[in-house]
């Protein structure tokens, strides 16, 4: 099993997380790479779930109480180690959903979503969140609930497009990313058709994006275990360093 880098996002409140083109215009690339080693995702999964129809070429997975491997455009092709939510009061303490929460598991009647409900250890909140993929688009839609109000809601969506992370020629070639200027949305691009994954050739470019119903008031791109990473420094100041 070969070792790869971590490029992450961090950013406000969140829905969708779909596979798009590359953004036009950019607020600049990722500082602080290649970022610390990363790992694939977790095998014991809580849920796996797709599309009825086959229009949508997207799989997903939510392992340990959060979104984990998501496959697109194959079942065998990987773009997600994790994305989980990090919640803060802004000024006292910063909680990571699978460092720091307990949960349980629930899926649909359907059988097409799953709905994961998120326990502070310390008591502080709750959430609760749904996957389902978007059966006319290569798409995972979440939703997801805070409860009580008053605390700050982030996402951190640490990638691995094309079974790849942020690392060098080891890795079949870095992932590269970026801040969409239009949106805000957090861009996260494998223009190569290599790949660390064994016995596969057959990769294609892709791009991942972070996008939500409304522009994103404030998103980061960075390395995971850099001063780029933005749960660094939601643990360290709870805010995101512009």
């Amino acid at each position: 099993m070969r070792a790869f880098r971590r490029l992450v996002v961090a950013l406000a409140v969140c829905v969708p997380l779909a596979a798009v083109p590359p953004a036009s215009a950019a607020a600049g690339a990722a500082p602080g790479g290649p970022g610390a080693p990363s790992h694939f995702g977790l095998a014991r999964k809580d849920c796996v779930g797709t599309a009825a129809g086959r229009a949508s070429k997207v799989w997903y997975t939510v392992a340990g109480g959060v979104l984990s491997d998501v496959y697109e455009p194959t079942i065998d092709n990987t773009n997600v180690e994790t994305m989980q939510f990090v919640v803060t009061d802004g000024s006292t303490f910063t909680e990571l959903q699978a460092r720091d929460t307990t949960y349980r598991v629930e899926t649909g009647r359907s059988g097409l979503s799953c709905t994961v409900t998120s326990t502070s250890r310390n008591g502080r909140y709750q959430l609760t969140t749904t996957y389902v993929t978007d059966p006319g688009g290569d798409a995972v839609v979440v939703r997801t609930r805070l409860r009580p109000p008053g605390l700050r809601l982030y996402v951190r969506l640490d990638a691995s497009v094309n079974g790849n992370g942020g690392g060098g020629a080891a890795n079949g070639g870095a992932d590269g990313g970026v801040v969409d200027a239009a949106t805000g949305a957090p861009v996260i691009s494998d223009p190569n058709t290599a790949t660390s994954a064994p016995a596969r050739d057959y990769a294609v470019p892709t791009h991942l994006a972070l996008r939500a119903e409304g522009r994103l008031p404030e998103s980061s791109v960075g390395y995971a275990g850099t001063p780029s990473d933005g749960l660094a420094q939601l643990d360290a100041d709870r805010a995101l360093t512009p």
